[in-house]
């Protein structure tokens, strides 16, 4: 039985990196929740062949194609909503990419790109969507956080970097705009069964180390990300603000 606090029916959420992934799986959760739902991704033939599939499903959704590493496209799109009348009350900031491979052999410009997809995007599209939260006096937003917000691993230290940055994003926005009815959280998943780790779910030795590592033994799926995130953008969070519910099968509980 569905509980009104987490009911989204009537708010309209935008779910960056949502034509597949994690971000395929909170929107079709936000979705079913009762969210009309836009779909963003930079390829807009998969963006709306996703928008296809949630109407037929039964869900009220539409594309908007841009790249979130973009400013100008990012402030055109949401010139764009303000034009059709369209409020975005939800915003889910979840496009990433992962680049592997020791800090000593990144360049400057492979850097700048993890930082700017996974890190600046956030605060550029929350940034536009604060705008119009602020004065209407009410807003969720989730940011997409990592294990990598709390620690480290070899290979990954862009990414690593970024994601300990949305962590203190997400405060950021928090204590600039809760007096403005705005809740701004993040999920930190686990390791999860997506594209960007198909390399590590196929690595004998890494997904022996997981296994050893995490209390749950074995990979979360995407659609484990959905309560979270329904959470976060409901009236069941109207007084979290600041915080990250870390969805990882106990990993960073674990010695």
């Amino acid at each position: 039985m569905s509980h009104a606090l987490f009911d989204l029916s009537g708010h309209t959420a935008l779910v960056t990196g949502s034509s597949r992934g994690l971000g395929r799986a909170i929107a079709e959760g936000l979705a079913k929740a009762g969210a009309r739902l836009i779909i963003n991704g930079v390829d807009p033939g998969r963006v709306e062949a996703a928008v296809a599939d949630m109407r037929g499903a039964g869900h009220a959704a539409e594309g908007s194609a841009f790249d979130v590493t973009d400013e100008e496209a990012i402030v055109a799109a949401f010139n764009r909503f303000d034009a059709a009348g369209i409020e975005i009350d939800i915003l889910v900031n979840n496009a990433g990419i992962q680049v592997r491979k020791p800090l000593v052999e990144f360049s400057s410009a492979e850097w700048r790109k993890v930082i700017e997809t996974n890190l600046t995007s956030a605060f550029v599209i929350g940034r536009e969507a604060a705008k119009r939260m602020i004065p209407r006096k009410r807003g969720k937003i989730v940011n997409i956080g990592s294990l990598a917000s709390e620690l480290a691993r070899p290979t990954v230290g862009p990414y690593t970097a970024a994601k300990g940055g949305i962590k203190n994003l997400t405060r950021s926005m928090a204590v600039e705009w809760a007096a403005s009815g705005i809740q701004a959280n993040a999920i930190g998943p686990g390791y999860m069964l997506t594209d960007m780790n198909e390399a590590l779910v196929n690595n004998p030795d890494f997904n022996g180390w997981l296994m050893s590592r995490i209390p749950s033994k074995r990979w979360g799926r995407p659609d484990e990300l959905v309560g979270a995130a329904v959470f976060l953008a409901s009236a069941a969070s109207d007084y979290v603000n600041g915080q990250i519910i870390y969805v990882d099968g106990g990993m960073l509980a674990a010695m």
